[in-house]
């Protein structure tokens, strides 16, 4: 039996306006080729794609009253998620617009009872039974935004490993308080923008150095370039694999799971990275973060059809 995660974070549907020819600007209108909900958040993506590579998951968030909460309450439990832990909150629950093109995306959120989890409401007994953590969206999630590193200490405490992904500031301030979360979890997971963001350096390698200073485990995911990871004195770099790109909503968190799984199935860094590459690709070839997300099965084949550079640097 695989070790069992659990996700504390934030709960929204994703409208997804997927086919644009290019964002819009203030003033004039492009169109979509398509347009679809899906569940949304980092948090849920997340669990829903280590949930599919064969982990039992739990999720601890809050969503609203209304016909978006219940949306999301049925698609974690399609996804065989646990939804125990998921609270009724008075605020609406959160929803983004997803603005995508074959190249990015662009985010549109409100937050509504994203907002309003706060330490308060975790169960006593909140830890019992898994073996990792995983947090994400620092910054969206306000009321329990400063009880992010009480977290992560007490999961380490009860025994867990503790995997983190800040995800972007939308105030652009990267407040130093988040620090305290980056320097005591087991492994921290940044794109290019959000590196440069947390450690003020102006391009990625330099970025990468100094989160590597002051974390057990840096992962940097480098867009159509790969991903590095930096762990003591190991540093691994892999390609991306080559895919048709429908919508890349969700793809680092994707991302993420599949790096968690190797982490928990106990593999050397360069497979981690291999398996969160390989996991990422897949999900951005469907709409939406879950739709295109594969199960073991699935995984192994495509990475047994493929083959993908990784290059293992030790320093001394």
């Amino acid at each position: 039996m695989l070790p069992p995660v659990l996700v504390v974070g934030e709960l929204n549907v994703d409208i997804v306006l997927s086919g644009l020819a290019a964002p819009p600007l203030l003033g004039s209108e492009v169109l979509a080729q398509g347009m679809q909900m899906v569940l949304g958040s980092a948090s849920a993506i997340f669990a829903s794609g280590v949930a599919r590579l064969g982990h039992s998951v739990g999720f601890v968030g809050k969503v609203g009253d209304d016909d978006f909460g219940r949306y999301c309450r049925d698609a974690l439990l399609n996804a065989g998620i646990s939804i125990d832990g998921i609270l009724l909150s008075p605020r609406p629950t959160g929803a983004t617009i997803v603005l995508s093109t074959r190249d990015d995306r662009a985010l549109v959120t409100h937050l509504g009872a994203i907002a309003d989890l706060g330490y308060d409401d975790l169960p006593p007994e909140l830890f019992e039974g898994f073996r990792h953590l995983h947090l994400t969206s620092y910054f969206l999630q306000e009321r329990l935004r400063p009880d992010f590193p009480r977290l992560v200490r007490e999961a380490k405490a009860a025994g867990l490993t503790v995997s983190f992904d800040p995800n972007s500031d939308p105030s652009q301030r990267w407040s130093p308080e988040i620090w305290e979360v980056l320097r005591v979890a087991d492994v921290v997971f940044v794109n290019e923008s959000e590196a440069k963001g947390l450690t003020g350096m102006t391009n990625t390698p330099e970025a990468l150095s100094v989160l590597a200073e002051h974390t057990a485990c840096a992962v940097v995911k480098e867009g159509s370039e790969g991903a590095t990871a930096v762990r003591g004195t190991e540093r691994v770099h892999v390609d991306t694999f080559q895919v048709h790109v429908v919508d890349t909503t969700g793809a680092g968190d994707s991302f993420a799971a599949g790096f968690v799984h190797g982490l928990l199935t106990k593999r050397p860094l360069h497979e981690c990275l291999l398996l969160a590459n390989a996991v990422g690709a897949l999900s951005a070839t469907g709409v939406g973060g879950t739709a295109a997300q594969p199960d073991a099965p699935t995984l192994a084949a495509f990475l047994a059809s493929r083959k993908a550079k990784a290059s293992v640097e030790r320093t001394a």
